[in-house]
């Protein structure tokens, strides 16, 4: 039986959304914790909302320019990923004069704020290069599934378009209650986004962003 995992960062940690073969029209169980835990759900794939695959100095991952290339105008979603050296930075000040130092450009606190999930995924996936762990963008994900830009997630308007965007795909979709790991529905939204990529990647039918290299060895692709 085929098992599919979507994961996206909350407030609590991580929000995943586990899909089987057996469970066609509705997400088959909802789960917090840590990366680690999720991964230990033992999915033959996990697609999460996190860049994988860091550069070293100041180049612009091909992923992200093409992930940006697919939104248009709403290609703010997509960051540029800062060079690995910031992920030992204790504060967003240490992480710009990091950056700047990598020749690369300053760290927005937005980004700051991720750069901890960002180590997380990083530190399993250097432990375990081979696990089955793709990186995805929910955003991407939603434009390939809808074929246009949908309001802002924020809004109650960008969340219903997404949750039924989602249900052409998954009939009987319904968000978790109680949230899990304090995951606001948007975070639980984007969570099925990335199973559904996940599920490409598995079926061999999704399309690639990017597929480059770091220098640790992990790819730096995007998959949709």
């Amino acid at each position: 039986m085929a098992r599919v995992l979507g994961v996206d960062g909350c407030p609590g940690g991580w929000v995943g959304a586990l899909l089987d073969d057996d469970d066609a029209d509705d997400v088959a169980s909802w789960h917090a914790g840590s990366f680690a835990d999720l991964l230990a759900l033992g999915a033959d794939v996990v697609g999460v909302d996190v860049p994988i695959g860091l550069p070293a100095g100041p180049q612009r991952r091909r992923a992200d320019l093409e992930a940006r290339e697919v939104l248009g105008a709403q290609r703010s979603s997509v960051f540029f990923v800062p060079p690995r050296v910031v992920l030992e930075a204790p504060r967003q000040a240490d992480a710009t004069r990091l950056s700047r130092a990598a020749g690369s450009v300053g760290v927005s606190i937005q980004t700051f704020h991720i750069l901890g999930k960002v180590a997380e995924v990083d530190a399993l996936l250097q432990a375990d290069p081979g696990a089955p762990v793709v990186e995805v963008h929910p955003e991407v994900s939603f434009r390939r599934m809808g074929g246009a830009a949908l309001p802002p997630k924020r809004r109650v308007e960008g969340r219903d378009a997404r949750l039924q965007l989602l249900r052409t795909w998954l009939p009987g979709l319904a968000l978790p209650e109680p949230r899990l790991g304090r995951a606001q529905p948007d975070d639980c939204l984007d969570a099925v986004a990335a199973a559904w990529s996940a599920r490409r990647w598995l079926a061999g039918t999704a399309e690639v962003l990017g597929d480059e290299t770091d220098p640790t060895g992990l790819p730096m692709r995007i998959v949709v």
